[in-house]
């Protein structure tokens, strides 16, 4: 078996270990949707710089959230084991931190109203077609094994992936539910990608979270800066 860094969107599971996790629930949904880099397929990319004003702030979310700092540790190369699309894919990522787009930016929130949960917001910017089909490919990948595992480091982790409906927004859209088990926790993290022309949206974490404060990161990250 090859070890692999894997893409952002099977890692961010593993950093999201707050997230809302509820075994006696029901069996979650999960992700995909169609691909094609129609809609606003000459809109110029922006600049990091730029996105990184259209990202959610605390003063957007209100006073239970809290901004997390930035990781500075490096992951563990990741394997991927029972899904040889998802494989193939891995080696794309130099850190596993974010996908290969060329500008990005992101930020994450600790929630602490009533439950202990997460929820991240990424930003990324280029032609049309290379974020359709960049992304378009992940969650193809992702919605075509739902079952595989992962192994980061020392820990061994099982997936469960479904796909789930994305609200109409934007050109494109994906979203899945993933669950995963491991050390006798079970947890869910909702992931929900939206493009709009140049610039490519996901809001990963608790699915309450997702759905609560997605249409707002998606405004936001239309607005002019």
């Amino acid at each position: 078996m090859r070890h692999h860094t894997t893409t952002a969107l099977v890692l961010t599971t593993l950093a999201l270990t707050a997230c809302s996790a509820d075994p006696s629930g029901p069996a979650p949904t999960a992700s995909s949707s169609p691909r094609g880099g129609s809609g606003a397929a000459d809109a110029k990319p922006l600049s990091s710089a730029a996105m990184s004003k259209r990202l959610l702030t605390e003063k957007d979310l209100g006073g239970s959230y809290v901004r997390k700092a930035e990781g500075t540790q490096h992951n563990d190369d990741v394997t991927v084991i029972g899904c040889p699309a998802l494989d193939k894919l891995g080696g794309e990522a130099a850190t596993g931190q974010s996908l290969d787009f060329p500008n990005k930016a992101k930020v994450a929130f600790t929630y602490s109203g009533g439950t202990d949960s997460e929820v991240s917001e990424e930003l990324y910017s280029d032609t049309a077609n290379k974020l359709s089909d960049g992304v378009g490919r992940i969650f193809e990948a992702m919605a075509s094994c739902p079952k595989y595992q992962i192994v980061s480091g020392s820990t061994a982790i099982d997936m469960t992936t479904q796909t789930s409906t994305a609200p109409k927004l934007g050109e494109e859209q994906w979203s899945q539910l993933l669950t995963y088990s491991a050390g006798g926790q079970r947890s869910v993290v909702k992931q929900t990608a939206i493009r709009s022309g140049s610039v490519l949206l996901i809001v990963s974490g608790s699915p309450g979270l997702v759905d609560t404060h997605l249409n707002e990161a998606f405004a936001k990250a239309q607005a002019d800066s």
